[in-house]
């Protein structure tokens, strides 16, 4: 790099309240500047970055991290949290086809965006272990490729053309997973998602995370401070964001992380999705020294 010349990040990450900040210049580093690309919705990115290594630094679906690093993808996990939510509102039925709840799920055709969806393992997760549904028994229906070319999906795929939510209203799916829809047709599988919600916090202690942050495995190696100043710009951002609601759904720092990535990575081990358990600590074993808890 030219003497003068500031170092640039090229960054993956998808403007939210807390990177706004970081995005308008409010938030800035002495070290380097983060060259933004713009992509919505910023999932439609991840694939750039685990197949063809684009961005310095990337926001990234927890699910599809954890597949490539049960592959050995060399990627570095920040335990900075771009999105985090109660799940129970994604899952949706059409009531027009008379009432349908978790305990009817078993043997039904269900949509999924597709089967490596973080939204969807967490649901999935739920069902099967809090409501005691049997996975295997579901026809699972997908409508695009998982980000990890190493996956092998063997779900059935939707005819081409075919849409998620005009599938399920013309009854060709009998529920969706990871949708939302305005259709007054259109009902919560989980009668009311916010108390199930607040009873399943209530058990877990931990709010469903979607998306971390990933940068390359060597470049932590070999520059640690910038990973550090990455952390720091983020958790700026969220500070000048304002104070987050109880339960944080934003959580930086790896103990305050840990509750929810054991659960999905226990789920996602349960349904296949990686072929061996993986730990918290083996997930940032390349940042563990870098953040403290």
């Amino acid at each position: 790099m030219p003497r003068g010349e500031r170092k640039k990040l090229k960054t993956l990450i998808g403007t939210y309240p807390h990177t706004a900040p970081l995005k308008s210049g409010a938030v800035r580093s002495d070290r380097f500047d983060l060259e933004f690309t713009e992509i919505v919705p910023v999932w439609d990115g991840f694939k750039g970055m685990i197949r063809e290594d684009r961005y310095d630094v990337s926001e990234m679906a927890v699910v599809t991290y954890l597949i490539a690093r049960a592959h050995e993808k060399p990627l570095a996990l920040l335990p900075t949290a771009m999105i985090g939510r109660f799940q129970h509102p994604f899952a949706i039925y059409n009531a027009g086809k008379g009432p349908l709840t978790p305990a009817d799920l078993n043997g039904k055709r269900v949509g999924i965006r597709s089967f490596t969806t973080t939204t969807g393992a967490w649901l999935r997760g739920i069902l099967a272990n809090d409501y005691g549904v049997d996975l295997d028994s579901i026809e699972w229906v997908t409508f695009e490729d998982p980000h990890m070319a190493e996956y092998k999906d063997t779900t059935q795929r939707a005819p081409e053309g075919k849409k998620i939510v005009p599938m399920l209203l013309d009854g060709e799916l009998d529920v969706v997973l990871g949708e939302t829809s305005n259709d007054p047709r259109v009902k919560p599988l989980f009668g009311n998602p916010q108390a199930e919600a607040q009873r399943w916090y209530a058990k877990h202690k931990a709010v469903p995370i979607n998306h971390l942050v990933v940068m390359r495995k060597a470049d932590v190696a070999a520059d640690p401070e910038t990973a550090r100043e990455v952390y720091r710009l983020l958790l700026e951002g969220k500070r000048l964001a304002g104070a987050p609601p109880s339960p944080d759904p934003l959580p930086f720092g790896i103990e305050a992380n840990r509750p929810s990535l054991e659960l999905i990575a226990d789920y996602a081990y349960q349904q296949q999705l990686i072929p061996r358990p993986l730990s918290v600590d083996e997930m940032f074993e390349e940042t563990r020294d870098l953040f403290g808890a």
